[in-house]
């Protein structure tokens, strides 16, 4: 009973402390993947910025590409909880909201807010993809899932009698709207403000959709 107590107390201390510890593994990974690319990036680089062991975080992501897709996850998520975008309820929100209006300026408040947490890491592995076939799978999978994510919003809101026409032609110009690249180009280059792209958004969708 002693040792069962025991277990129990010092569980959540050490969850607690495994979440610091990716916390700062991703942090500092997130910082590397982004100020020299993919290639460039080594783990041990990655350890020594996070100020763990190379055993420690080798522990927690066994290569290189399982820190990156788990970073970039996470990023997308806004959390570690394994929960697709499709299951949130921010989007879950735009998809039961009847206003077509009010919809898409949900749809595109989230989708702003994605993008910029992780459009910068995106385009790291866009950017590497042809060099790393795994790279490209990831990247493959995960405009897939914007597609179908733009897809079934659309088609909510046809359902709702806000769109005329065909849903899934409409949905491909609304994905041609959030793809990472454009963001990082008005955000980055061009140099909008986050608000600014957000609003740009926002009256694109608009435009497209309704």
């Amino acid at each position: 009973m002693g040792d069962a107590v025991k277990r129990s107390y010092r569980s959540p201390a050490r969850a607690a402390a495994a979440a610091e510890t990716r916390a700062a593994i991703r942090a500092a990974g997130a910082e590397l993947f982004l100020e020299e690319g993919f290639s460039r990036t080594t783990m041990k680089a990655v350890a020594a910025r996070a100020g763990v062991g190379e055993r420690t975080l080798y522990d927690a992501f066994a290569t290189k590409n399982r820190l990156f897709e788990h970073i970039v996850s996470v990023a997308i998520a806004g959390d570690e909880e394994p929960i697709a975008v499709a299951d949130r309820p921010e989007f879950l929100a735009a998809l039961a909201q009847q206003d077509g209006r009010r919809a898409v300026s949900q749809y595109a408040t989230y989708s702003a807010a994605i993008l910029e947490r992780a459009a910068p890491l995106i385009t790291v592995a866009i950017e590497s993809a042809g060099a790393d076939p795994a790279l490209r799978k990831f990247s493959d999978a995960g405009a897939a899932a914007t597609r179908a994510n733009t897809l079934a919003f659309v088609e909510a809101l046809a359902r709702h009698r806000h769109v005329d026409g065909k849903p899934a032609e409409r949905a491909m110009a609304a994905y041609a709207l959030l793809v990472p690249l454009v963001h990082q180009h008005l955000r980055r280059d061009v140099g909008w403000s986050a608000r600014r792209y957000r609003a740009w958004l926002e009256e694109s969708l608009v435009r497209v959709l309704l």
